[in-house]
């Protein structure tokens, strides 16, 4: 299987790859989940309803400890980060992803997975590496302070090292960019591959132990992409020097 996406069709000049149908329906998926929970919240919750939201809460708190009265502002978007990449990389694990294949004249013998995991293209990964980055720096700049805010990259003080220190935070932020998309891109892409050859070894039984080692990883990237976001979102909206 090649790294980069097959493309299966386009709509109107745009290419829709398998990546971008897997998208599609973790998307639907997180509409229809939101729709069943919010007709099923009660005062006396279930099961269902007491695991939600005991992740909520762990989330919530955990921002709350570390930033804050910041909490209000970068908790959502943590555990955005984590139910979308969580639910995306839970729903590649199901049959269907890499077994449903079109026939090509190019890949006669394999041919094209119509799905595949959406984390598993460094598209999808790098933009979500974006949107974390982004919304970090409008938050640094809006409570912090538009001076406060270039002084972490550029200061005229007298000692060179805090040039220097300007600039390592400069290639810092460039940096998130490639460690947030290629970890969690390496990581399902690498699964993707382990469970093809499971899968092409024997199709019973076999697979069973990686599928739960799947899982595992599918949770530990999503907490640590939404972990990482709450990190660096609480340093770049510290007003301490």
């Amino acid at each position: 299987m090649q790294i980069s996406p097959e493309i299966l069709f386009s709509i109107a000049g745009f290419p829709v790859t398998n990546t971008v149908i897997a998208t599609v329906i973790t998307d639907i998926v997180i509409i229809v989940l939101v729709f069943m929970v919010s007709k099923t919240v009660a005062l006396k919750p279930g099961g269902t309803q007491n695991a939600i939201e005991a992740v909520i809460d762990y989330f919530r708190e955990t921002t709350e400890e570390i930033a804050g009265e910041r909490a209000s502002f970068i908790y959502p978007w943590v555990l955005s980060f984590f139910l979308f990449i969580l639910i995306s990389n839970l729903v590649a694990q199901f049959p269907g992803f890499e077994s449903i294949r079109f026939q090509t004249a190019a890949l006669e013998h394999h041919g094209v997975p119509f799905l595949r995991a959406a984390t598993s293209d460094l598209n999808f990964t790098l933009a979500l590496a974006v949107i974390s980055v982004v919304v970090t720096h409008y938050f640094s700049i809006k409570h912090t302070g538009i001076k406060a805010y270039f002084r972490r990259f550029i200061t005229f003080r007298m000692f060179p090292i805090f040039l220097f220190v300007g600039i390592l935070e400069f290639v810092n932020e460039i940096t998130k960019l490639i460690s947030f998309s290629f970890r969690l891109f390496g990581n399902i892409f690498a699964g993707e591959r382990v469970m093809s050859t499971m899968y092409g070894l024997f199709s019973f039984g076999l697979p069973l132990p990686f599928i739960v080692l799947e899982i595992m990883v599918a949770l530990i990237q999503a907490i640590v992409f939404a972990m990482l976001t709450m990190a660096f979102m609480h340093i770049m909206t510290d007003k301490s020097h």
